[in-house]
């Protein structure tokens, strides 16, 4: 019975993130048609928060296997297409925050299963989340939201490759120094409710200090001198290693020197503009889809129950999101809009050929 679910949710899941690509197309000036005109100013909200968090929700419901955690996807994809909608009121909201909910309550029983460093650090990144939307709900602008809800996938994902770095041998500094970079990231998170410019200064030296960490640790280290299945893993982890790196760079640069020349320790509002872009594209593309690129052909059989042939051709698709990201991110900070809008096309064209990849 549940196997036709994680079918439906899965595909709701699938269509958020072509909604939300859509969208950020538009936003970028491609020109398509207005097709679900809402998905422009929800781009953000429903590419983390609908699919992201549809995905990830539908991971731990499957892991646990209790039917009511199945609740926290289908409210995740639900309210974020409420929001296309223009569903009245906060429905659209108020579901992606029962979802971060659900997911709290999730953790809640593998806490009390499995009480460990990387079990707290992924519950930690589900009341980012629910922090996030809580905010959201009292009203609060976007801009200031997105480290919140980016937060909920960094450390999801840490969380999960440091449960992964038990089978490397173990050296010295190693939990110190990731209880360090974790502590540094979420400090920041904090302080960037009242001291915006501080906070991303000390939360993007936190994403540098992770990024070095998993870049020492990870298991993908070892990986990377495997064949086929492995090597492609470690090849989409360690690149995205690089590009959370990148991005703590650029966001200490512009939260310290921003681009109009005032100092950022001051600053009353987010980054903003293009650098804004170029950062969190270096974080919520490099890093995010980097890790889902590598992590697909092991969870989507683990959700859906099929096996996914390992092909040499999904390097295209990791490969291409390389090369146009790089162009992206050069687009933004050099102000370059032609480089910027292909950039984003390559990006969109990267991720549907990981899925026309993936189902074949």
């Amino acid at each position: 019975m549940t196997r036709p679910i994680r079918f439906i949710l899965l595909a709701l899941g699938m269509s958020i993130l072509l909604a939300g690509m859509w969208g950020g197309l538009l936003r970028l000036g491609v020109a398509l048609p207005s097709w679900l005109e809402l998905s422009v100013p929800h781009h953000g909200v429903l590419m983390i928060g609908g699919f992201l968090g549809t995905l990830i929700t539908l991971e731990r419901a499957v892991a646990l296997g209790r039917w009511w955690c199945y609740l926290g996807p289908a409210a995740a994809g639900l309210g974020a297409w409420a929001m296309m909608l223009d569903a009245p009121g906060q429905v659209g909201p108020a579901l992606i925050t029962a979802a971060s909910v659900i997911l709290m309550a999730d953790f809640a029983v593998i806490l009390r299963r499995q009480l460990t460093a990387f079990t707290v650090v992924m519950a930690l990144g589900g009341l980012v989340w629910l922090v996030g939307n809580v905010l959201w709900l009292a009203g609060w602008a976007v801009p200031y939201l997105v480290p919140w809800w980016a937060g909920f996938l960094i450390l999801t994902i840490v969380g999960e490759r440091l449960e992964l770095s038990r089978f490397m041998p173990q050296r010295p500094g190693r939990q110190a120094g990731f209880i360090l970079a974790t502590g540094i990231y979420t400090l920041g998170l904090v302080l960037g409710l009242a001291w915006p410019g501080l906070g991303a200064a000390v939360m993007g030296a936190g994403l540098v200090a992770l990024a070095a960490w998993l870049g020492i640790f990870d298991v993908a280290r070892r990986t990377i001198r495997q064949r086929e299945l492995p090597r492609f893993v470690a090849a989409a982890l360690l690149s995205g290693y690089a590009w959370l790196a990148l991005g703590g760079v650029l966001m200490v640069y512009y939260a310290v020197v921003t681009p109009g020349g005032d100092a950022g320790w001051v600053m009353t509002v987010p980054l903003a503009g293009w650098p804004y872009d170029a950062i969190w594209h270096c974080i919520l593309m490099g890093f995010v889809f980097a890790m889902i690129f590598g992590h697909a052909p092991i969870i989507f059989p683990a959700v859906l129950g099929i096996q996914i042939r390992y092909s040499p051709l999904f390097y295209t698709h990791l490969a291409l999101l390389q090369v146009t990201l790089a162009m992206r991110v050069l687009g933004d900070l050099a102000l370059w809009p032609l480089w910027r809008e292909w950039g984003g096309i390559g990006n969109a064209a990267a991720v549907l050929l990981f899925l026309a990849l993936t189902v074949s």
